[in-house]
């Protein structure tokens, strides 16, 4: 078995437990903060509906550069509905499926960049990218909606188990 065939089962599970997840976000309260440090519930939303795009950027490019010629990248721009952000992440969720599903076992061992400003911050093989800082933080990032429905007594959907709110998944 391969890394793609062995990412995939994993993947949908946690794309289709995200998507529950942002199916539930109130469309009146997408500029809701729990704290003045924290992201709108909008932001947090729209940024859990794209990371699944940097897994084709993962796969299709060797590297990333957070602020080529010394200018930061501009930020993503909130949604403007639910139907808006569900859109985007089923885009991004069958791009990604798409691209993982391509990628031989080499393909993923190949070295990926993260840089800023042409200096390299790091360097790891491109699976642990898409682990780490897409799937993993997406999952953290879910986590963290979860609490901001909570905190909006929004019914919180079960994931790995079931919720406060919810029997089993």
């Amino acid at each position: 078995m391969g890394l793609s065939d062995a990412l995939l089962p994993e993947f949908d599970q946690e794309m289709q437990n995200t998507r529950k997840t942002l199916e539930r976000v109130p469309e009146d309260k997408f500029g809701w903060k729990p704290h003045e440090k924290s992201w709108a519930m909008g932001g947090l939303a729209t940024h859990i509906a794209n990371l699944p795009s940097w897994i084709v950027l993962a796969i299709n490019q060797d590297s990333l550069d957070l602020a080529p010629g010394g200018v930061p990248t501009p930020p993503l721009q909130p949604v403007k509905s639910r139907q808006e952000l569900l859109a985007m992440f089923d885009k991004n969720i069958a791009a990604a499926r798409a691209a993982i599903a391509g990628a031989s076992d080499a393909h993923l061992m190949k070295p990926w960049s993260l840089l800023r400003n042409g200096q390299t911050l790091m360097t790891v093989p491109k699976i642990a990218v898409l682990r780490s800082f897409v799937m993993n933080h997406g999952i953290h990032h879910r986590a963290q909606l979860g609490v901001y429905l909570r905190l909006n007594d929004v019914l919180v959907p079960a994931i790995y188990g079931p919720s406060a709110d919810e029997g089993m998944f």
